[in-house]
């Protein structure tokens, strides 16, 4: 800690007596400065202990003394030191009460010990308590790089909440809470979304302090990134302001979590181009493929049904909106809704997949997951803003940055038919003026009815007469194979489970589908012709 008055006082080879304010001797004193001014206040910046002679002053006379205590006092001085065996051979009587009377601590320095020794002594006990703060911040960098090598960004905050002795919090960069540490801080955290939005506002890097009764403590806000647009936002809530190894411990932390947060260009790009390759793939028929070039990259985002989602930019006004969602402060409302559904996805760990497609985005994200409820609620933010101001939706969409369209649930192996059904949503919304319609409601009804008619059904019965001719032989349940692996779009295991059979039982049976109809079940044509003729035959 820095030096105090009584760390002074209780420096053997100064002899300093205390003669005033022996109860505010545990005030830091920032430096030791000798004024013989009568009024050295204009000189001062706060926290000094000033050293007098009283060579200038009528230290005797008691008006003088309590305006000259009364001014240090309100300068900041928290110390007065008065050299006695030079102009006066004790500390006059009125400068003693003046001192009592504002509490500021006098202390009587004899004529053996000079000024400059007093001066030493402060500056000694600074630096070594610089250089305590150093290596503590030293030390704590090294904690904090550890924990975030080893443990993650949760390990970091937990490192860093116990170097300044309080909380921390990170935000992602939609004002959201994505961990805290230690756990009981999250609900302080989560006050302060509003002003982790306000903080994204400015430019970065940008920091602000927040304090009073919502907080319950001080916070400093801190935006991680080095974009116009922060990827993130640190908080740390402490009892009091910062010491310097606690400023320290900050500042290593807000560079490491940028670090971890903010991906270098040529690995988003990287992955971009993964992301694009495997798009292609699963849009070419090739769902194997493209799980083999995937790997772990995205979990099982290819392994349950997922939903497209095709958005473009389209020409718009100048309207914004900040209702829980990031504002297209970049005019770029395609990476505005990336980062929408990117954000949503890592809070709820699950993977998701965003290609850039020319002028389009492509998302591909699991079905009922947090990601396409994101996209949603996006797009309802944009659509309610428009309201609120007074617009009405115009032909060719031109009213909004951003006009998307959302696929039914889909597999790998329907990939191309779930584009195509995001493609047509798109252009409806585009038509209607909307920003985002769902495939699903672009039938009012079903088209099973349809199915009842005469002739669908000896079409049917024609392109399945084959395989139930095969299962009446008893070497096989092809019929009922094939409508559970369409029901699960081409879902192994799944239908396998629905089954009861092992996924290579399925495998070989969907070959020999292929083999008795002479077509393959790869073409989205093939699979609509037989789920068709399948529904028409069961009654469904």
């Amino acid at each position: 800690m820095p030096p105090t008055l009584a760390s002074l006082v209780h420096h053997s080879a100064l002899k300093l007596t205390v003669r005033a304010g022996e109860d505010r001797l545990d005030v830091p004193v920032r430096w030791a400065h000798v004024s013989e001014l009568a009024d050295p206040v204009p000189y001062m910046e706060g926290g000094e202990l000033l050293l007098i002679t009283a060579l200038k002053l009528d230290a005797e006379d008691w008006e003088a003394m309590r305006r000259y205590v009364k001014r240090l006092v309100g300068a900041g001085v928290v110390g007065l030191g008065f050299a006695v065996g030079v102009n006066y051979e004790e500390i006059p009587e009125a400068l003693v009460e003046a001192a009592e009377e504002a509490g500021l601590p006098l202390l009587e320095v004899p004529r053996r010990t000079p000024f400059l020794a007093i001066s030493k002594a402060v500056s000694a006990a600074i630096a070594a308590d610089q250089y305590r703060a150093v290596t503590a911040g030293f030390a704590a960098q090294r904690e904090l790089t550890k924990q975030a090598l080893t443990v993650g960004p949760e390990g970091l905050l937990a490192a860093l909440a116990s170097q300044v002795d309080g909380w921390a919090a990170l935000y992602d960069a939609s004002g959201a809470v994505v961990a805290t540490a230690p756990e009981w801080a999250g609900r302080r955290a989560a006050r302060l979304t509003a002003e982790v939005e306000r903080l994204r506002e400015r430019p970065a890097p940008a920091s602000s302090v927040v304090g009073g009764p919502e907080t319950e403590d001080r916070v400093e806000l801190h935006s991680l990134g080095t974009g116009r647009r922060p990827r993130a936002a640190l908080a740390v809530g402490t009892a009091a302001a910062l010491g310097t190894a606690e400023r320290y411990a900050v500042h290593s932390a807000i560079a490491l979590l940028t670090l971890t947060t903010e991906r270098s260009r040529s690995l988003y790009a990287a992955e971009q181009r993964i992301g694009a390759a495997v798009l292609r793939m699963l849009l070419a028929g090739e769902p194997d493929h493209a799980r083999a070039v995937v790997g772990d990259l995205y979990g099982g985002l290819l392994d349950a049904p997922f939903r497209l989602i095709v958005a473009e930019a389209v020409p718009a006004s100048s309207a914004r909106v900040s209702a829980g969602r990031p504002a297209d402060t970049d005019g770029d409302p395609l990476g505005a809704l990336a980062e929408v559904v990117e954000s949503a996805a890592a809070r709820a760990g699950e993977a998701v997949l965003v290609v850039p497609e020319g002028e389009r985005l492509v998302v591909l994200a699991a079905d009922g997951g947090a990601a396409v409820a994101a996209c949603e609620k996006y797009a309802s933010a944009l659509e309610a803003a428009r309201g609120a101001n007074g617009r009405e939706p115009a032909a060719g969409g031109d009213e909004d940055a951003l006009v998307a369209g959302l696929s039914a649930p889909s597999g790998p192996i329907a990939a191309a038919g779930a584009y195509k059904q995001a493609e047509q949503a798109l252009s409806v919304a585009r038509r209607r003026g909307r920003v985002l319609v769902e495939h699903e409601q672009l039938a009012a009804g079903s088209v099973l009815p349809l199915l009842a008619d005469d002739a669908v059904r000896a079409f049917a019965d024609g392109l399945l007469r084959a395989l139930h001719e095969h299962d009446a032989t008893g070497r096989g349940d092809l019929v009922a194979s094939l409508r559970a692996w369409l029901s699960r779009h081409g879902q192994w295991d799944a239908a396998a489970a629905d089954l009861g059979v092992h996924r290579h039982t399925l495998r070989y049976r969907m070959r020999r589908v292929e083999e008795i109809l002479g077509r393959s079940l790869d073409d989205p044509d093939v699979r609509m012709e037989l789920w068709l003729a399948l529904k028409a035959t069961s009654g469904e």
